[in-house]
């Protein structure tokens, strides 16, 4: 990847360089997205908040991110690649910046700076996806995704792990010494990005042509106010204030509202001549069953990645760095495998990765539903090590399928809805599977005159209510992975190698 090619102005850039700015400071900010889930009690106790509220700054990072995601596609069309670059990677900057320097008394200021970080997140991580489209040939285009693989999939995993190891003592590194504080967590990714900010004046170019196209508000306002109702209502369904689904203020009416302005912009969408964002991608067969598939693939990986520290910290007791360190094998081999998924999809195409992706997916997901208050570490590890493994044989090679069913200039408007439907996946499998715990927890849990009673056995049948509510998360998350086993038998066989959709037949079999 170091060799030489041009820009649309015709400079001479290294691929190599360029892309390793952009995957460094996408993956120093998509780290920021799950970074803060093991400092939750350390929020709650600086800023003096309850746990619902702490948990607004994961909550509201994921709806400031997906409500830039679909505006992603105008964005890298209308301005310049490398300063659309630069200006989000100082937007990230500024943001962590802001939360960092928080005061205690003033959990607004430190949710603002993460709605400034969710921004930039928005537009680093789609725009990523559309320069390796451009930049690289399609007979490479698997690997370059591979290596955006790492962002996608290890930089969340890692985030948790990442920062229980801030959180456990004192540490100094790169010559910054970092102290078992919430404010430590932004300091590293911080100083990545501010001399990646500095590297990318240097080695990005413009790569991705523009258009001087018209920003059309009518869509801007239907896009931004029905993507932020649903996933506002969506995450509201967790928040332990609230009644779950059937919350009528706070859940159903902004997730109806939201409903009704998504339907009224994808209407307009199709009525316009030059679309904010082009939903007609839909229509191309290969495209809309790999973002079917990488939705399922997503809300298989988060029905358990989200609940599985959640199992090991509040049944297990162990602390925000030992369950981190549980799961950390599997988002280092999820990394690597993400790598050589790539390259065989690059021989092999999508298909019959993906199959047996999600067969190992399955396979791995089944014995989650049998584990107990005893079940070894090592059990864990190992099963979710082989989840991550079919993970990364699914989600790279089906990105990439994904793009090369396209036509280069529908690349920004394909990231775009790809990445917003991978959104929305995460928002409704994260407010399912905790009502779904919680439900279960509710409704069959002890008497609370047992508490007074027996308090011994009241914690031994809160315990066993608590983990059925984990079986049945785990396997709502096993259902995800057979519907993509079964769905993924619609695929293209074989590798797409052109951009022209012209050259698939209605089936999609036709191979260039």
């Amino acid at each position: 990847m170091s060799a030489k090619s041009v820009d649309i102005h015709g400079k001479n850039y290294s691929r190599g360089l360029f892309m390793l700015a952009v995957l460094v400071a996408t993956f120093a900010g998509m780290l920021m997205g799950t970074s803060l889930g093991t400092a939750l009690p350390t929020l709650m106790n600086d800023f003096n908040i309850d746990l619902a509220t702490a948990q607004e700054a994961t909550t509201w990072f994921l709806l400031a991110n997906g409500i830039m995601v679909p505006v992603s596609a105008y964005l890298s069309t209308k301005f310049p690649t490398k300063w659309l670059y630069v200006v989000a990677f100082s937007m990230l900057l500024i943001g962590q910046y802001i939360s960092y320097s928080a005061p205690n008394n003033n959990w607004n200021w430190f949710l603002a700076g993460r709605i400034v970080q969710a921004i930039a997140v928005g537009i680093t991580m789609p725009l990523m996806q559309v320069v390796i489209v451009y930049i690289f040939p399609a007979k490479d285009r698997g690997a370059a995704m591979g290596l955006g693989g790492l962002v996608i999939g290890m930089a969340p995993a890692i985030g948790p792990t990442l920062s229980g190891w801030i959180l456990d003592k004192n540490h100094t590194i790169l010559g910054l010494t970092l102290s078992d504080s919430w404010r430590s967590i932004f300091l590293l990714p911080m100083f990545v990005i501010a001399l990646d900010l500095v590297m990318s004046l240097f080695l990005l170019h413009d790569v991705v042509p523009n258009q001087n196209i018209k920003l059309d508000i009518r869509s801007l306002v239907q896009s931004t106010v029905g993507f932020g109702l649903f996933l506002w209502g969506l995450t509201n369904v967790a928040n332990s204030h609230y009644d779950g689904w059937f919350d009528i203020p706070h859940v159903i009416i902004p997730g109806l509202i939201g409903i009704f302005f998504i339907a009224t912009f994808v209407l307009h969408q199709l009525e316009m001549k030059h679309p904010f964002l082009d939903v007609r991608v839909f229509k191309i067969k290969q495209f809309s069953v790999t973002t079917i598939l990488i939705s399922l693939s997503m809300m298989a990986m988060m029905g358990i990645e989200m609940m599985i520290p959640t199992y090991l910290q509040e049944l297990r007791g162990l602390s925000p760095l030992s369950s981190g360190l549980t799961l950390f094998p599997g988002a280092v081999l999820m990394g690597v495998m993400s790598l050589v998924a790539g390259a065989v999809y690059d021989r092999n195409g999508a298909k019959r990765l993906s199959r047996v992706g999600f067969m190992i997916l399955s396979i791995a997901t089944f014995p989650f539903l049998f584990i107990g208050l005893n079940t070894p570490k090592s059990f864990i590890t190992i099963f979710y090590a082989l989840r991550m493994f079919g993970i990364a044989m699914v989600m790279m090679p089906l990105t990439a399928s994904a793009m090369s069913a396209l036509p280069k200039e529908k690349a920004s408007d394909g990231t775009a809805a790809n990445n917003t439907a991978r959104q929305v996946a995460s928002a409704i499998v994260v407010s399912l599977l905790s009502s779904v715990t919680q439900n279960i927890a509710n409704t069959e849990g002890p008497a609370k005159a047992l508490k007074s009673e027996n308090v011994l056995e009241f914690s031994r049948k809160t315990l066993d209510v608590t983990l059925t509510g984990f079986h049945a998360s785990f396997a709502i998350a096993l259902i995800f992975a057979l519907l993509g086993f079964i769905i993924s038998g619609f695929l293209h066989s074989g590798k797409i190698i052109s951009n022209d959709p012209n050259l698939l037949d209605e089936k999609g079999d036709k191979q260039s």
